[in-house]
Parts: structure tokens; C-alpha cells; sequence
């Protein structure tokens, strides 16, 4: 009698803190597909404009973030987007390590928690330069973006086997990029929504047009990537926004342009849908 008296208590407790842990995971999931969704909303408005020629050139998300920084209140959105993409990429590395989302253990499922893990450095990475920007707000505009990768590209170079490192990287982006435009045909992305027939009808378009989008988009900074290597040259490198304005100095080239906008601005409201709506498990593993 006791013993139950006693361990009753505790098991209590145990489940307070088990449910607490997994909503401030799921919290901090949902903040971060927000935080996502308007990175890319804002990176789909600037290539649009890039492409209708009201702005000089479209930016990668760094660049975008730099120029948010002249903005009123810029500080304090750099400041919650960063938080939110920590949080994102925290997520992305619990669904790739711990299967939150329950893929299994075939070779497909490897591959897709291999991609969730990649998306985790990716967007780890934005949240740092986020942080970043924000110790240096007063010299945000001393280095453009391209500038800033053609360096990074030749940091890289002057590593031992730095030519085959680049090249790895820009294979994995291509790679990422191909996985976004077959989950853009192929995918059921109402299986990740917890929403009614009729809402998941209306924003599965977006789902499939801005993942398409998104993949068209990395394609030629993989290959500008791949060049760099081969050739071990870091000005062959492109950023994500170079490798966009390449792409509309081709014929049709700003049609084009316009197109992987308007899909990039689908994936960003697709983001907050996502951020109401997507199902989040947090794995019985990180959960005491």
C-alpha cells in the first residue's frame, strides 16, 4: 500500500514531464515551419521582382536576410527567424535520427531521413548566419552574398582533397535537389497534414509546386558547385541567387525566373500551413 503511495507520485510526474517535453518539441516544429515558410516567401518575392527587373538581382537567403537587416525592426525579425529555423533544424535532426515520423528502415526510408538530416545542417546553418548578422548589423553590406560564397568556395579549395569535397557537396545538392522535384510529382503531402479533406485539397497544390519549384531552383547551384570542383576554381562557384541569374540570362530566361517565384512563394505558404496543420509525433526517445 505504501509502495503504491509512494510510486504513484512519481509516475505522475514522470508523464507532466514526458507531455511537457513533447509540446515544447512540437512548439518549437511549429515555429519553425512558420519561420521557413517566410524565409521562403521572402526569397519568392525577391526572385520576382529579380524577374519582372525591379530589383538588380535575386538573393539567396543570406542575402535576403542582410537586407531585411535595413529594415524597421529588422534586428528583432532576423532575431525570431533565427530561433525559429534553431528550432526547425533541431526537429529535422530528431525526425532523421529517431524516425519521428516513423518512415522505418528500407532503403527509401534511409534515404528520406538521410534528406531530413541534410535539411537540418542546411537550415542549422541559415539560423547561425541569422545569429550572426545580428553581433554585425553595422557591416552587413561590406560582403555581397556572392562574394561570400566564392570565398567559402575557395576556403574549401585550400583543404587537403578540397576539390572532392566540393564536388561531394554540390552532388548532395543536386541530389536534394532531384529528391525535391520527384516529391513534388509524386508525394501525398495531405498524409502530413492533420486537416479536413477539403483544406488538404486546397494546399496540397502548394506542397507540389513549391517542392518542384524549390528542386528546379538548387539544380544549377549543384552543377555550378560540381564545375568549381572539377576545375578547382572558386569563381566557377555560384550562390543560390548567382545560380538563379544565370538562369535568367538564358532565353525565356525571366519567365522561367518568374515561374520558380511564383513556386518558391507557394512553398513559403505551404510553410504556414504547415506550421497549423502538419502532424508532429516528438519520438518516444527524447521524451523522459
Amino acid at each position: 500500500m505504501s509502495t503504491s503511495i509512494i510510486t504513484l507520485p512519481r509516475e505522475l510526474v514522470n508523464r507532466v514531464r514526458r507531455a511537457n517535453v513533447a509540446k515544447a518539441i512540437e512548439l518549437a516544429s511549429r515555429l519553425g515551419y512558420a519561420a521557413r515558410g517566410l524565409v521562403y516567401l521572402g526569397l519568392g518575392t525577391v526572385v520576382l521582382l529579380a524577374a519582372l527587373d525591379l530589383t538588380p538581382r535575386a538573393k539567396g537567403a543570406t542575402g535576403m536576410l542582410r537586407a531585411w537587416a535595413d529594415w524597421p525592426l529588422g534586428g528583432a525579425l532576423i532575431g525570431a527567424i533565427g530561433v525559429g529555423l534553431a528550432g526547425f533544424a533541431a526537429w529535422r535532426i530528431l525526425q532523421a535520427v529517431f524516425d519521428a515520423d516513423r518512415h522505418g528502415r528500407s532503403p527509401k526510408a534511409w534515404a528520406v531521413r538521410a534528406g531530413q538530416a541534410f535539411s537540418g545542417l542546411v537550415y542549422g546553418g541559415l539560423a547561425l548566419s541569422a545569429f550572426e548578422l545580428l553581433d554585425e548589423l553595422e557591416d552587413v553590406g561590406e560582403l555581397d552574398e556572392e562574394q561570400s560564397f566564392r570565398h567559402a568556395a575557395r576556403t574549401v579549395l585550400d583543404l587537403p582533397h578540397g576539390d572532392a569535397l566540393l564536388i561531394a557537396a554540390g552532388l548532395a545538392v543536386f541530389a536534394f535537389a532531384v529528391g525535391n522535384v520527384v516529391q513534388g510529382l509524386m508525394q501525398d503531402f495531405s498524409k502530413r497534414l492533420d486537416c479536413d479533406d477539403k483544406t488538404c485539397r486546397r494546399v496540397v497544390p502548394l506542397a507540389k509546386a513549391g517542392y518542384g519549384a524549390r528542386g528546379l531552383a538548387s539544380l544549377p547551384l549543384g552543377v555550378f558547385l560540381v564545375l568549381a570542383g572539377l576545375e578547382a576554381r572558386a569563381g566557377e562557384a555560384r550562390s543560390w541567387g548567382g545560380a538563379l541569374q544565370v538562369i535568367e540570362r538564358q532565353p525565356f530566361g525571366s519567365w522561367v525566373l518568374a515561374l520558380v517565384a511564383a513556386g518558391l512563394i507557394a512553398f513559403g505558404l505551404f510553410g504556414l500551413v504547415e506550421a497549423r496543420y502538419r502532424r508532429i509525433r516528438p519520438p518516444p526517445e527524447v521524451t523522459p
